[in-house]
């Protein structure tokens, strides 16, 4: 297949403003639209910030100040050798939010990026005004879905096989990246992606390291179950968070399922709205970008107001 220049799709063009911050000792490229409130949006696998280039343009024309960010070890962010626990990624979100200038935010973040932004708002409250979790419960729910529904299992066996050295960074990278196209579509409950976007995201998957950075994410996720840092991990999110939740899942999510979410709002202590989409899987503000901002915009607005 003939695919993009992956340095190009990584700078997109666009309404929008590429930066290079630094943040926890890291270099992050950040797009950034709008002015007002701040609502940081973060991407799951295997993505990159071009995910949220639907929200960059409707944040920023509600009235926020809209920054999708490329996490470490995608994109035009730095690939750190280490890095890739939960705790170590929520630090350099509140890092960002920081170098940014603001005192708070609200945390958008979907499948990976969730998990990253529910840790954000149990480790650093003071910086996250409000959470939106896409496609992503809670991550004590999410081990106990791992560990105890099978289903849930099948859906993560690609996981498994990650855990394997060298092998799973020669797969994803195999025919032009041709296994991103196949998890984006296999997790998605519509028909997308169309050929232009997946071949963005396969771009996307051969800047150098980035498929061995995005797979350390998984491998730390499943080794770290039953060792020390990962259970310490566990109950350092256990209590819940104190500011207002929002999740949005697709019905037909192929990656998690929707069943995994139940119970999630006994972790937000301070009100919890949630919301399935029909028509949508794992990634619902791609596959139908106006009904998640008909979702996100008015709770956003009405979290302004309080």
């Amino acid at each position: 297949m003939d695919l993009p220049d992956p340095a190009s799709v990584v700078r997109a063009e666009g309404p929008w403003t590429h930066r290079e911050i630094t943040a926890n000792a890291c270099r992050f490229h950040v797009v950034e639209a709008g002015e007002g409130p701040l609502v940081i949006l973060l991407h799951g696998f295997p993505t990159f910030w071009w995910t949220w280039r639907h929200q960059l343009v409707t944040l920023a024309d509600a009235g926020y100040r809209a920054v999708a960010l490329d996490m470490r070890g995608y994109g035009g962010s730095d690939h750190t050798p280490h890095g890739y626990d939960p705790l170590t990624l929520a630090a350099d979100v509140a890092g960002v939010v920081r170098t940014l200038g603001e005192t708070e935010a609200v945390v958008v973040g979907q499948g990976w990026g969730g998990l990253v932004g529910w840790t954000v708002a149990s480790r650093h409250p003071e910086l996250v005004r409000g959470l939106v979790a896409v496609g992503m419960p809670h991550p004590v729910l999410l081990r106990n879905a791992f560990v105890g529904m099978p289903e849930q299992r099948r859906l993560a066996r690609y996981a498994l096989g990650f855990q394997r050295p060298f092998v799973p960074e020669r797969q994803l990278t195999r025919d032009d990246a041709a296994l991103v196209e196949e998890f984006l579509r296999r997790w998605s409950g519509s028909d997308w992606p169309d050929e232009e976007t997946a071949r963005v995201y396969r771009a996307a998957m051969l800047v150098p390291n980035t498929a061995h950075c995005s797979i350390e994410f998984h491998r730390w996720a499943v080794r770290s179950i039953p060792r020390r840092d990962g259970r310490a991990f566990q109950m350092s999110v256990a209590d819940p968070v104190t500011m207002p939740v929002l999740q949005i899942h697709g019905v037909d999510d192929g990656a998690v399922l929707l069943a995994t979410v139940d119970g999630s709002e006994a972790y937000a202590a301070a009100g919890y709205t949630r919301v399935e989409l029909d028509g949508v899987g794992h990634f619902p503000h791609e596959e139908d970008p106006a009904a998640f901002d008909k979702v996100l915009l008015p709770w956003l607005d009405a979290l302004a107001q309080d």
